[in-house]
């Protein structure tokens, strides 16, 4: 047999040329811009010849490349749907791995699967709950519902929802002797806030134009879960989402002041942009976007 180059090398050609540039394609793949030009570097060894043109900032295909680039294409793309048609299970069933925050997944997902099931019901999800679910996107990850201001450029991307940023405490801080009834108050109380929403607490503190309040402390938290039980039990004011609380359903908990304060944070949907095309990643997504809106 023939020796053959690395298939991810054909891919990195197939993807640089695609998108345009390392960086882009180097997102797409969920790799560094060093280890995509490793790549590229090995096939051109591999072929004798360089694909393409180097500019400072840019690589273009050059003749060479387009000719290659024109041969393996499309089996690069058989092979991508072949691996997802294994990778179904067989038997007309559809799997989608998909990451997921725990908070979202328990609050807005899990509770909805049964409408999701009766929808589709050869589609099934692995569960992937674990950080960085945007960063795994096609190695490990088919998509995943993140929570961030803007995601990625080199990634499809759909905004779920839009929020509100709510001061959420313990119901004796509203209710009762030594209540919270003003934000001046917090400067004697704990702020809590999500690492992947590190800004809620400056954004509703700038938008009610108390620029200099700054509270006893700042705790952060990797949890949404674990943020609203240590806001229950006292322990401070968690800044979260509206959805956050009313998914919540936990009447130990409060808002705390009627101030209405857009969050610079949503739950997008993200996936990179081919993968859209394949059935479990597009199934799952329009019947997502229906769900959200309703």
């Amino acid at each position: 047999m023939r020796r053959l180059p690395s298939l991810s090398g054909i891919e990195a050609l197939v993807a640089v040329a695609r998108a345009g540039s390392i960086k882009a394609a180097a997102e797409e793949l969920s790799l560094s811009s060093p280890a995509l030009s490793r790549r590229i570097q090995s096939l051109e060894r591999f072929i004798g010849k360089p694909l393409f043109t180097r500019g400072h900032q840019s690589m273009t295909v050059n003749p060479d490349g387009e000719r290659l680039l024109a041969l393996v294409a499309p089996a690069i793309d058989t092979i991508s749907d072949a691996l997802e048609a294994v990778g179904s299970d067989g038997g007309g069933l559809l799997r989608l791995r998909l990451g997921v925050q725990p908070l979202f997944a328990a609050q807005r997902l899990i509770p909805r699967l049964g409408e999701l099931r009766e929808a589709h019901p050869s589609l099934h999800l692995d569960i992937d709950t674990a950080p960085h679910a945007a960063t795994r996107l096609g190695d490990g990850l088919d998509a995943a519902i993140v929570i961030a201001r803007e995601p990625d450029p080199g990634v499809y991307a759909k905004r779920l929802d839009r929020n509100r940023v709510y001061p959420i405490a313990a119901r004796h801080y509203r209710h009762g002797p030594g209540a919270i009834t003003r934000p001046e108050q917090l400067k004697e109380l704990t702020v809590l806030l999500h690492r992947d929403m590190p800004e809620t607490f400056e954004a509703w503190r700038r938008a009610i134009q108390l620029h200099d309040l700054e509270p006893a402390a700042i705790d952060h938290y990797d949890s949404g879960q674990l943020m609203l039980d240590a806001a229950a039990q006292g322990i401070g004011v968690a800044f979260m989402h509206e959805s956050h609380l009313d998914g919540a359903h936990d009447d130990r908990l409060v808002r705390l002041f009627d101030l209405d304060v857009e969050s610079p944070y949503s739950y997008w949907f993200v996936c990179r942009p081919r993968a859209l095309a394949a059935p479990p990643v597009r199934l799952f997504y329009d019947w997502l976007v229906e769900a959200m809106a309703t």
